[in-house]
């Protein structure tokens, strides 16, 4: 499976005459590096008098494309063998999106190579670029995109090395199935090509990338490299690694938030078969077995052995949306193009809501560690292995070059799930028994009670139609704690607030526009004339939050969207219409005309009592994939039961690298917030977390799967990269409640839609 290996030896820099491209990185200015790789020399101290003009200040350096710009070296993104084989580096992350084949189908196709003779090798803290966390839909756009240029750049130095050695004009060269091919006939292996080259230089700001006409592996369907092992059931994620003479540990979480460990008789939990250690630090509490189910058993009876102290006061969850608008808040004024009076015309508000969301990973956390000589390494789920490794580093006290982290799939994750909670439970474990590596899985209660959720939410928007049906003018807030607590410090790491010396989370931050936190995807991209966009971004945290798929944008979106339909009635305007009516951009444009036809909009004819349709469309971010789609649905008026018929969707997201991944991630993501929107909700008292398995937390099942899911792309050969894998959060919960609302005739605004809430609007 190649999860584990010997540590890279990083002082390694420079091509050998070996014939190999290494990986190397650096941290100098890009800048730097580019005058070092021209052999540029410093500029000698100036005698000039101080009376003479300033030198004039010199131009930034061009910004090189994608994550080339944080780590612009050559090598730190490609490796060639002496036998042909390319190895490609990337420090994002595949979890579950197909970003291992996107990777491998792009650099193919810039190499002339066949994917099948290329590995690609992901975050891995001792291999790989630093990438920081793969999220927010950035990993096509950030490392895609620097591999498209590494490989370009690399194949183009092979054919100027292939020239040098074949004694031919540069121009009369070209590349086909990792051979350079001359036109007399004679051939040279790029491992032959790259003898004597070195890689280890900064790449250019542009790139002699391929005519995207001739392109024969990007754009095309490739069989997904992750998933015949998935199918068949092999060993495909971190849930799944053994190693020899591997351990097993079960960690005793706190009951509540903040609960002190009082007293503990172990005498007997050390006593049973197979354990092997009893692991406390001040309130951190774990046991150390031979074998899983021993490890099990042992948790269980040291959890019936600890006496607590419990001092968490939740807030009323009926009424936690009040509690919420009643905190502290940072104002942050998002957008405002208000001037002069405010235009007359009708006024529209309405409030929306959402509960705290729980990620729901199929498979509950894991990790594992060893710790050998004062060198830890982890294995992890996590979705940023840097900034991990340095929570860590500070968590033990050690230097981060003495942590390594070696990402590994988990089995299901779309955010800051337990993923680093749990490689935090490996490394404190593991130092207790070193030399042994150790697995800790959390148990399914764990993952749903202990994991950050997704915050609750409140908009509140306004708007003003005018006599011709337009709007106008445009008011919209939003209420929302921080969605993003990844590890900046130890303390972000929920096991360190148990121990005997507890670390202190980083303050919670507000993440900048245009990317957004809970304002992510406030600002509407309708052509609106007068708009202002506030958002209360509350510090005070109730329950544990951070980031969750799409972040505010799900509810921003499900907003927007939600009330331009309720718009579109009050101005009787059909809602695809009014849309494009307050609609400029072209890309947007085309996707709403192309759900619409594919769909068939508007539905001829009467329907039956029950029947609805619904439509929504938005940018992600405002930056990445375009995506619209409708949704048609039944709802039983006796029980409010939802069956979607069918769904159709369009997406723009730039050149299209592999169209079944983006198929899959559209359908995914809709699936996904189908959930959301008709079923989950994190229930807790006035003291602890209450949905701890999924009959307390339900989701989606199959009987709710639509019927139909058409997916329909505009592929845009040549343009930049569009992330996908978050595009569908938004739209997708808009355009059901816009459905449920034309099968009922009742607009619901708050989610959870389904159960009770939807049958009492059915009945």
């Amino acid at each position: 499976m190649g999860m584990a290996g010997a540590p890279v030896d990083m002082g390694r820099r420079r091509l050998l005459a070996s014939g190999a491209i290494t990986v190397g990185f650096s941290l100098l200015p890009a800048a730097a590096m580019a005058q070092k790789a021209a052999g540029g020399k410093a500029a000698a101290p100036s005698s000039t008098p101080a009376a003479a003009a300033p030198a004039a200040k010199p131009p930034a350096p061009p910004k090189l494309p994608g994550s080339l710009a944080s780590t612009p070296m050559l090598d730190a993104w490609i490796r060639l063998e002496a036998t042909g084989h390319v190895t490609v580096c990337t420090g994002k992350a595949e979890l579950g999106t197909g970003v291992r084949t996107a990777f491998i189908q792009i650099a193919a196709e810039q190499l002339d190579v066949a994917p099948s003779a290329i590995t690609l090798i992901t975050a891995d803290t001792a291999r790989t670029p630093n990438e920081g966390y793969t999220a927010g839909s950035h990993s096509l756009a950030d490392s895609g995109t620097a591999i498209l240029n590494a490989a370009a750049q690399a194949r183009d130095l092979l054919l100027d090395a292939a020239a040098i050695q074949l004694s031919v004009a540069r121009d009369t060269l070209r590349t086909e199935g990792g051979q350079v091919l001359a036109a007399d006939g004679r051939r040279l292996a790029y491992g032959a090509a790259v003898a004597g080259l070195d890689l280890h230089r900064a790449a250019a700001p542009v790139s002699p990338l391929k005519d995207p006409r001739q392109f024969q592996v990007i754009g095309r369907p490739w069989p997904r490299v992750d998933i015949p092992g998935k199918v068949a059931g092999g060993p495909s994620y971190v849930q799944d690694m053994r190693l020899p003479g591997m351990l097993h540990a079960r960690v005793v979480r706190q009951p509540s938030y903040g609960a002190r460990l009082v007293s503990l008789d172990d005498a007997a939990v050390r006593a049973l078969p197979g354990v092997v250690q009893v692991v406390r630090d001040g309130s951190y509490l774990a046991v150390v077995a031979r074998d899983e189910w021993q490890a099990i058993v042992a948790m269980r009876a040291l959890a019936a052995a600890a006496r607590w102290e419990e001092t968490a006061s939740l807030p009323a969850a009926a009424d936690i949306h009040a509690y919420l608008m009643r905190l502290p808040a940072r104002e942050i004024q998002v957008a405002d193009t208000r001037a002069g009076t405010a235009p007359a015309g009708r006024r529209f508000t309405a409030r929306y809501t959402k509960p705290y969301l729980t990620h729901g990973s199929i498979g509950p956390s894991c990790a594992l560690a060893q710790f050998v000589d004062g060198q830890l390494t982890v294995w992890t789920h996590t979705q940023g292995v840097f900034p991990l490794r340095g929570g860590l580093a500070e968590m033990l006290g050690l230097p981060p070059e003495r942590v390594r982290c070696i990402h590994v799939e988990g089995a299901g994750c779309y955010g800051h799930n337990g993923a680093d909670d749990v490689a935090a439970d490996a490394a404190l474990i593991a130092r207790a028994v070193p030399g042994q590596p150790v697995r800790v899985q959390w148990m399914r209660e764990q993952e749903h009670t202990w994991e950050p959720s997704g915050p609750a939410m409140v908009t509140d928007v306004a708007a003003t139609l005018d006599a011709g049906g337009n709007i106008v003018d445009w008011d919209y807030q939003v209420w929302s704690n921080s969605h993003n607590q990844r590890i900046d410090n130890a303390g972000r790491l929920m096991p360190t607030w148990a121990l005997a010396r507890p670390f202190t989370p980083a303050p919670p931050k507000p993440i900048p526009m245009p990317e957004g936190g809970g304002d992510r995807n406030s600002i509407p991209l309708y052509d609106l004339p007068r708009m202002r966009v506030l958002h209360h971004f509350l510090p005070d945290m109730p329950l544990r939050v951070s980031a969750m798929r799409s972040l505010g944008a799900y509810m921003n979106v499900f907003t927007i969207e939600s009330f331009m339909d309720e718009l579109a009635l009050a101005a009787k305007a059909d809602p695809v219409q009014f849309r494009l009516r307050h609609l400029k951009a072209p890309r947007a444009r085309a996707v709403v005309e192309l759900a619409a036809r594919q769909f068939g909009w508007p539905a001829p004819g009467p329907r039956a009592p029950g029947h609805g349709v619904g439509f929504a469309f938005a940018q992600y971010k405002n930056l990445m994939a375009y995506m619209a789609l409708a949704v048609e649905l039944d709802v039983q008026r006796e029980s409010g039961a939802v069956r979607v018929r069918r769904v159709v969707a369009a997406v723009d997201c730039g050149q299209i690298v592999n169209p079944d991944g983006v198929r899959n991630q559209i359908e995914g993501g809709i699936l996904q917030s189908f959930s959301w929107t008709l079923h989950e909700q994190l229930r807790f008292d006035r003291r602890r977390v209450d949905s701890y398995d999924w009959s307390t937390y339900p989701i989606l099942r199959f009987s709710g799967v639509p019927e139909r899911v058409e997916v329909h792309l505009i592929d845009q050969p040549g343009l930049p990269f569009l992330g996908a894998g978050e595009a569908a959060q938004g739209p997708a919960s808009a355009a059901l409640a816009n459905a449920l609302a034309d099968a009922t005739g009742r607009r619901l605004r708050d989610t959870p839609l389904g159960g009770d809430r939807l049958r009492e609007g059915a009945a």
